[in-house]
């Protein structure tokens, strides 16, 4: 049964059909929800300003859920074209190279008192989000992560965290610098020094140019952890006044305009606002679009530079697509060749059969003279196209030799051909039995490997005929 939806008479079988025609268009951005208690029960959500961003660049936004079980259902949220990981509690430290050793009984419950509604674990979550940002650095999907997203991002390539900023660094070198205010969450606004030649100082160029020292720019946070041990693969883009890693991103893949973006930020310039206190819902349309809203115009640079990336990212990823989908041959010209190979085995196999009755014990001999004689008495022509398919080194399967042999023809070296043919099927079946073992993700990656090892070797080969032809 098909219903009406609205006055204009919408079913909804077209709702779900143009879901499914935007969806086909625009790119897919995962964002993992966090969960909060409202009327006693537990609501996921995901902030406001997040999500107006990624779709005012032409990304569409995908909630993940933080629901027990979902880090093993992530295969369907496929396509992903990139990731946005956000704020959150506080990361299990188990997950990485932690050492408490220095931190007192006291110290730990000083830290748990001061941010109690960070200290909470959320498993679910971490494992979630941290199974998503690996996915995005095997297969360089583009990926943001803020705030907690970032911390998820260096854990995920092997760093650390400290598991309280202020206790561990901030006060052991004596710098006066907040890097939370509880009672004035986007109010707040500290230092950072950008450092000079990274995509932060691109971004912000011009209002670097401003300020007083040329590198300093005035930034939201609100996180009581950060980055210990910046893992290798990563460098620096802004650090706060104590030495803490307030951004960073992957050198080697940093190219948005081809799909590749790797970046951690653990401040907030989605916040940075001079309207906080107008909800979104009340802004007018030129207000959400303009850039004067923000304490620097670059503000949105990062999301923008970043859906850039998935756009792209997709793009590639469709064009792969194509590449893979078989050409439609011209109905003429597939029956002009099949002709030509009835033609060719005819002649081939009449050829033979004269051959085998001049003598049956020597109808190798008879073959072979055969080969050496006729093919320069004006029959090239009609073998060429046979004696190519006939003297292909590519493995016959038992059903085309079958054939093979039902029309006459002799397949030369038929012990070795066998021997073979056996030890390809033995083959396949050990390969069958290994890759019966292997997980989704792993066979999935095993299949796009060799695919490129196809394309890229059918390129080769193509470039070796045609360079033959001239």
């Amino acid at each position: 049964m098909t219903r009406s939806n609205g006055k204009n008479g919408t079913t909804e079988i077209e709702i779900m059909e143009n879901g499914r025609a935007i969806a086909a268009v625009l790119p897919r951005v995962l964002v993992v929800s966090r969960r909060t208690v409202r009327k006693n029960k537990f609501v996921d959500f995901v902030g406001e300003y997040h999500l107006d961003l990624i779709v005012r660049y032409g990304a569409v936004p995908v909630i993940v859920p933080r629901v027990s079980g979902l880090h093993s259902l992530l295969d369907s949220f496929e396509p992903i074209h990139g990731v946005l990981l956000c704020e959150g509690e506080d990361i299990d430290p188990s997950l990485y190279e932690s050492d408490l050793s220095h931190l007192t009984p006291e110290d730990i419950a000083k830290i748990k008192n001061a941010h109690v509604s960070d200290t909470q674990i959320d498993k679910d979550k971490d494992s979630i989000e941290l199974q998503l940002a690996r996915r995005c650095l095997e297969r360089n999907i583009p990926y943001l992560g803020i705030c907690r997203g970032s911390q998820i991002l260096n854990v995920a390539c092997g760093g650390s965290l400290y598991q309280d900023v202020e206790t561990e660094l901030s006060s052991k070198k004596g710098v006066d610098v907040r890097h939370i205010d509880y009672a004035n969450y986007d109010g707040h606004r500290h230092p950072v020094t950008v450092i000079e030649g990274t995509p932060l100082q691109e971004w912000f160029a011009d209002s670097l140019r401003r300020s007083c020292t040329g590198s300093e720019l005035h930034v939201n946070s609100y996180h009581h952890q950060g980055v210990k041990k910046l893992a290798t693969r990563f460098q620096p883009m802004a650090h706060a006044p104590d030495g803490l890693v307030e951004a960073f991103y992957d050198p080697a893949v940093c190219n948005p305009e081809e799909g590749e973006f790797i970046m951690g930020l653990q401040f907030h310039p989605e916040r940075m606002r001079h309207e906080q206190d107008i909800p979104i819902e009340n802004q007018t349309k030129e207000q959400l679009m303009q850039e004067s809203i923000f304490d620097y115009p670059e503000c949105p640079r990062v999301y923008q530079e970043f859906v850039k990336a998935v756009v792209a990212y997709q793009k590639r990823l469709l064009s792969r697509e194509k590449e893979k989908k078989v050409p439609k041959i011209d109905a003429a010209v597939l029956e002009k060749v099949r002709a030509e190979l009835e033609k060719s085995f005819s002649f081939a196999r009449g050829k033979f059969e004269e051959g085998r009755n001049q003598s049956i014990h020597g109808g190798r001999r008879a073959l072979v003279a055969l080969g050496e004689q006729s093919i320069f008495t004006g029959a090239e022509q009609e073998l060429e196209v046979g004696a190519r398919f006939l003297q292909s080194n590519t493995a016959l399967t038992s059903r085309q030799v079958k054939f093979l042999h039902e029309m006459g023809a002799t397949v030369r070296n038929s012990s070795l051909f066998l021997e073979k043919m056996q030890l390809n099927e033995r083959k396949e079946a050990e390969a069958r039995k290994m890759m019966e073992g292997m997980h989704e993700q792993e066979l999935q990656e095993f299949i796009d490997f060799y695919r490129m090892m196809v394309d890229a070797a059918s390129t080769v080969l193509q470039q070796k005929r045609n360079s033959r032809n001239f």
